[in-house]
């Protein structure tokens, strides 16, 4: 009889589902205590100081993120059907990631009228994101991925609508306006020609 090594019953005993549940929680609850406790966390960064406040916060996110990535990665390796999406979604899926990656840019080109009119971009950019690949994977990791993501985003969404946006730094122009959707259809079409492929190892339009 062949005897298993430590190794072997340390790999048998880690569950990726497990650890994309712990990294979601860590990435995510770190992400959202500006939505549930913001008179709290003004108060800790008065009290600590707003560097080691960003130095924890850094390192939190980073863990998160590290054990998302793992877990997510490893969990498609045994993946848990829900339901079988049809072939469509996928095509779907590509055609809504567009704005997203329009959004993202917006969020960090100064003086465009989607951030001055929408106010905070890259939380609607992950919304439009998850509801994209929610809409073409039906495996169960991909619905704690995507849906976690989806749910933070519109939660964190409605938090920051209500706490009121900062007056834009530059004032919107249409020149701006183009860089972003020039910026963000070229990035959206890298992504869905060739990197999506190369980087997840799915393509879009394949």
């Amino acid at each position: 009889m062949v005897g298993h090594t430590g190794a072997d019953k340390a790999n048998e005993g880690a569950d990726p589902m497990l650890w994309l549940i712990l990294g979601l929680l860590i990435f995510l609850g770190v992400h959202s205590v500006r939505i549930v406790a913001d008179d709290w966390r003004n108060r800790a960064i008065a009290r600590v100081g707003e560097g080691p406040w960003k130095g924890a916060y850094s390192l939190l996110s980073l863990a998160g993120l590290a054990l998302i990535v793992a877990g997510y990665a490893e969990a498609r390796l045994q993946p848990v059907p829900v339901w079988a999406p049809p072939a469509w979604t996928r095509h779907a899926a590509a055609l809504l990631s567009l704005p997203a990656f329009v959004l993202l840019v917006a969020a960090y080109v100064p003086g465009n009228h989607f951030k001055a009119r929408l106010d905070h971009p890259m939380l609607l950019a992950v919304i439009a994101w998850a509801l994209a690949h929610l809409l073409s994977n039906g495996f169960l990791a991909d619905l704690l991925l995507f849906g976690g993501f989806l749910l933070w985003a519109m939660l964190a969404y409605g938090a920051a609508r209500r706490r009121g946006g900062l007056p834009p730094s530059t004032a919107p122009s249409l020149a701006r306006d183009v860089v972003v959707l020039v910026a963000g259809v070229a990035a959206w079409a890298a992504f869905a020609v060739g990197l999506h492929a190369w980087l997840i190892g799915v393509a879009p339009f394949g």
